[in-house]
Order: structure tokens, then sequence, then C-alpha cells
């Protein structure tokens, strides 16, 4: 009786000897996600303009050119290599269609709106396809 008592407790303190040694080799294993300057941008702009979208629709104030926008010149890239002419050129395109939409008075809002998201939708058709469907959904109907 004692031998079946020491036999379960011997098996009990190795199973739980075990389970601490997988969590640590888990928790090693595990590693966060850092985004990069310009996605973490990007998911910023992203829901701005989204905050932006609902203003233009119920009529309501829409504020300042967001100044936060101007970092897409120097935010760091994921991968360092995208960061070409036509990048350029495009964020350049995005940066002066956000400031005549938010200059521009009611009557042209959505419309300027509209093309300064499609200066993002234009970009990321050279490189980064991903989100294109989600800025789409951006656009003012």
């Amino acid at each position: 009786m004692r031998y079946l008592f020491f036999l379960s407790f011997l098996f009990f303190f190795i199973s739980c000897q075990n389970k601490k040694e997988n969590t640590k080799a888990e928790a090693t294993e595990l590693v966060m996600y850092q985004p990069s300057e310009m996605a973490a941008l990007m998911n910023t702009m992203y829901y701005m303009n989204l905050d932006t979208k609902k203003k233009i629709l119920n009529n309501e104030n829409i504020g300042s050119f967001p100044e936060r926008f101007l970092t897409i010149h120097t935010a760091t890239l994921t991968d360092t290599k995208d960061r070409t002419d036509d990048f350029l050129s495009f964020s350049n395109e995005y940066i002066n269609n956000m400031k005549s939409f938010y200059q521009s008075d009611l009557e042209n809002r959505k419309n300027n709106f509209n093309k300064a998201i499609r200066s993002c939708i234009a970009c990321h058709q050279t490189s980064c396809r991903g989100p294109i469907p989600r800025i789409k959904k951006l656009l003012i109907q």
C-alpha cells in the first residue's frame, strides 16, 4: 500500500514538473508582434479616416488636418526597401489630397475625401495589397 502511495506521489510530482517546464518553453516561443511605425501609422490613419467618414455622413465638424499624417514621410517601414520613389510620390499625393479635403467646403467635402482615400488605394496597388479591401470601405458612396 505504501508502495502504491509512493508511486502515485512520484507520478504526480513528475507530471507537475513537466507542466512547469512546458509552460516555460511555451513562454519563450511566444513572440509579441511589434508593428513597424508605418504599420501603426496606417492603422491610426484608417481609424481616423473611418471617424471622419462618419462625421461627413452626419454633417459634423471634421476638425483640422491631422499633423501626425505627415510622419508618413519618416515612419519606419516594415521593409525599408519599400520606401521607393513611387512610395514617396504616392505619400505626397495622399498628404496633398488630405490637406485639400480639410480645406474644402461642404459641397466638395465628400468628393475630396474619396479622392484622398483613392490615393491610398493607388499606393497599395503597387505594394502591400492586403489592406485594399479594408481601405475601400472608407469610400463614401
